[in-house]
């Protein structure tokens, strides 16, 4: 099995992996393209396998990630989709645009999840609330010099989100 190329092991396991997402998922086509993605990042970073069963848990590890990712994705389109319909249709934006603002969404949900909890917290309070420091300290049951650490937290990995996105776009 150590040996296997991914010629093989696709051959062996693709057809599980998509039954499996399937499952999960409930769509076909989403399926098949999930299971191609798992084999994709076996392509971007090649792993040897003792066994059918090791190579089958790792699979499945990715296809959870890949199923959660799927789901979060969905979830902030559909919000991004009602924030739209909301809207009068001369302001609609352009589908270019409208991906632009899915990715960057996608992006920003990413950066929040990596950050502790009453980090991102504090950042949301603050931006979409426009709590003061001090109301959000109360909050959370922190110091506002605690606030103003989170916030340098987040505001950095925002400037991290930005230089990845202007890095990207330069590729």
């Amino acid at each position: 099995m150590a040996s296997d190329s991914l010629a093989q092991l696709y051959a062996r396991h693709h057809g599980w992996l998509r039954q499996l997402l399937r499952r999960r998922l409930g769509c076909s086509e989403t399926a098949a393209d999930l299971a191609q993605d798992a084999f994709v990042r076996l392509l971007a970073r090649p792993r040897q396998f003792d066994s059918n069963e090791g190579a089958r848990a790792y699979l499945s590890t990715v296809a959870r990630g890949l199923c959660v990712d799927f789901w979060r994705r969905r979830e902030i389109e559909n919000a991004w989709l009602a924030v739209l319909a909301g809207q009068p249709e001369a302001l609609a934006p352009s589908p270019e645009q409208q991906a632009l603002v899915m990715e960057a969404l996608c992006q920003v949900d990413a950066m929040l999840r990596r950050l502790p909890e009453k980090v991102a917290s504090a950042f949301l309070m603050s931006q979409l609330q426009g709590l003061s420091y001090r109301v959000i300290g109360e909050q959370l049951g922190v110091s506002e010099r605690m606030v103003k650490k989170y916030m340098a937290r987040a505001v950095l990995q925002c400037a991290l989100v930005e230089i990845d996105y202007h890095s990207g776009a330069r590729s």
